[in-house]
């Protein structure tokens, strides 16, 4: 059964020189726009406790079009103008809901240069795309086609560090879902192997900045040895960027091709919630871990297995998955990062990796089955979280074993796949 869901689909494009004028024009624009509605709304909570909402602070944009300093806002698209000021009030939301923190002013140097169009503000004809107060169609790539039929809703054109544009379109897009299979996988993140799982693979960690560190090194010193404001320094500027951008576009292309293969063959895939702006603290392993991209890896698997039908299970970041053996479920008092092999009590020789992966699919398979929550900050209220069964304070976080009956809900299936014998405490 197909899936209909909202799409971006990203293209690059090579704009004119006039279209060029008109799009850094409106990049100006909006930002302008968008920095001076922050700081009215700011104002009017600092002086006089008052929310400012949306449809003022557009009153507020035909205003400063009046004006003879702001008179060249008419002259772009109204369109991203007011699609500004709907991100800023969409900003405030989530600030008042605290989901994010106080909006910021854009940067004319540091933020993205980027306009959003709606349906009246550009035209779609024949697959050619021409944007309001343009005479021409944008020359974009079709790297890949749109859906048929598709028209988009809204179209964002932006331009990257590193001087390359794009055109982002909205489209409604049917998603069809992959067959179910009966196979399921523990992911467990790393440095030197990317991930490891439960099946005993090791994905390699590629290190796209480590491979490129040289190149980057060289870029910014002569960016640093410019002077500031030469148009010497804007070259150097924009090389260093391409560097950047080279390794963020093979890390982006490398973590789609492992999760799509993760959410293709597998079921159900187990990873664990990693506290990564924490681990990035650590300066001895900050530029790895950033390397390796894990918040991206994770983000990637949430909406895919969303869009194809397989579920995603993210277990408590204090399981012990490397310190507990798989076989037994002993718990080892310590594990520092430099041990990669060790010996449980009961004889059986673990590799690090692989065992707290094997640990990881056991857990998340058990927290699927009890229909639990996948953390326990989203636990509904009245409800059970499979990860807080076991009381002793040296396995805080592991499933409770139990035996059948009394109306217990055994994991069989977990102990037949080599993984450990976790079962529920739910009721049957």
């Amino acid at each position: 059964m197909a899936r209909e869901v909202r799409r971006a689909f990203r293209y690059r494009f090579y704009p004119t020189d006039q279209q060029v004028a008109e799009l850094s024009r409106t990049f100006g624009c909006v930002r302008l726009v968008y920095n001076r509605a922050l700081e009215e709304r700011t104002r009017a909570w600092h002086r006089e406790q008052r929310h400012v909402s949306y449809a003022e602070t557009s009153a507020m944009l035909t205003a400063w079009k009046r004006t003879v300093d702001l008179a060249f806002l008419g002259e772009v698209s109204s369109v991203p103008l007011q699609q500004a000021l709907r991100h800023l009030q969409t900003a405030f939301t989530n600030y008042f809901a605290k989901r994010a923190s106080y909006p910021r002013f854009k940067s004319g140097k540091k933020s993205r240069a980027s306009a959003e169009y709606t349906r009246s503000a550009f035209r779609w004809r024949d697959g050619r795309l021409t944007l309001a107060k343009m005479a021409e169609p944008l020359d974009i790539v079709w790297s890949r086609p749109l859906p048929e039929g598709a028209v988009p809703s809204t179209v964002t054109v932006s331009r990257d560090g590193a001087g390359r544009w794009f055109v982002s379109l909205l489209c409604e897009d049917a998603i069809g879902r992959l067959a179910p299979v009966n196979r399921a996988v523990g992911v467990d993140a790393g440095i030197s192997s990317l991930v490891t799982l439960s099946t005993g693979e090791k994905v390699s960690n590629p290190r796209h900045e480590r491979r490129d560190r040289e190149r980057l090194a060289r870029a910014q010193k002569d960016l640093a040895r410019k002077a500031k404001g030469s148009k010497n320094r804007a070259k150097a500027r924009r090389r260093l960027a391409r560097i950047h951008a080279r390794i963020t576009d093979r890390r982006r292309d490398f973590l789609h091709k492992l999760t799509s293969r993760l959410v293709r063959e597998n079921q159900v895939v187990v990873i664990e919630d990693l506290n990564v702006a924490g681990m990035v603290r650590n300066h001895s392993l900050a530029r790895a871990i950033s390397d390796a991209a894990w918040r991206e890896l994770r983000t990637m698997l949430e909406y895919k297995a969303d869009w194809y039908g397989r579920e995603l299970v993210v277990i408590d970041r204090w399981f012990p998955s490397s310190k507990m053996c798989s076989h037994c479920r002993t718990v080892t008092e310590t594990m520092p990062l430099n041990v990669r092999e060790w010996r449980c009590r009961c004889g059986v020789v673990h590799d690090r990796d692989v065992n707290a992966a094997r640990n990881v699919m056991a857990a998340g398979l058990a927290v699927s089955a009890c229909g639990a929550d996948v953390g326990p900050e989203r636990r509904k209220p009245g409800g059970q979280t499979a990860m807080k069964q076991e009381t002793r304070p040296a396995r805080v976080g592991i499933p409770r074993v139990q035996a059948d009956g009394g109306g217990q809900r055994s994991l069989s299936r977990i102990s037949a796949s080599g993984g450990a014998g976790f079962t529920c405490a739910g009721s049957g």
